[in-house]
């Protein structure tokens, strides 16, 4: 069961070298706004997750909180396609593939009642790295100029 962790660590450690090559670069608004927003949707459905029992009814919910999820993240694709080197682009990549994971991942967990504390924490702690792109994208990011 322990494996049902590693999307978890391994999007971790992608997320930050995804902050660090933004830090190289000054992100649009779209992007400064649009971070943020991606990792709302991942606040909610596990929020739901941390807060509702599990039962049938409860995980086709939980379905299409991670389905508008992970759609929703696909929305700067148009926006990175323009201003990412391809080691961005790849790194995206490799997030897209990761981020249903960390949900099914997480369902598992839910359905066996497996690591509740883990589940019960992970609302917290998305909205402490939704508050830091806040934070970091708003008041200490350089807004990117027109050319």
């Amino acid at each position: 069961m322990k494996i049902l962790f590693l999307p978890f660590i391994l999007q971790a450690i992608l997320m930050a070298v995804d902050e660090s090559i933004h830090s190289k670069r000054n992100l649009s608004l779209w992007e400064r706004v649009g971070h943020p927003l991606d990792t709302f949707t991942v606040v909610i459905a596990f929020t739901f997750l941390a807060l509702a029992p599990y039962s049938t009814f409860n995980l086709g919910i939980y379905i299409f909180l991670c389905i508008i999820s992970c759609l929703f993240i696909t929305k700067d694709e148009w926006v990175h396609q323009k201003e990412c080197s391809p080691l961005e682009q790849w790194l995206h990549s490799v997030l897209f593939m990761l981020h249903p994971l960390i949900f099914v991942s997480a369902g598992i967990m839910w359905q066996r009642e497996y690591a509740e504390i883990f589940l019960g924490l992970l609302p917290f702690f998305v909205s402490l790295f939704m508050l830091y792109q806040i934070v970091r994208w708003s008041f200490y990011a350089k807004p990117k100029t027109n050319r």
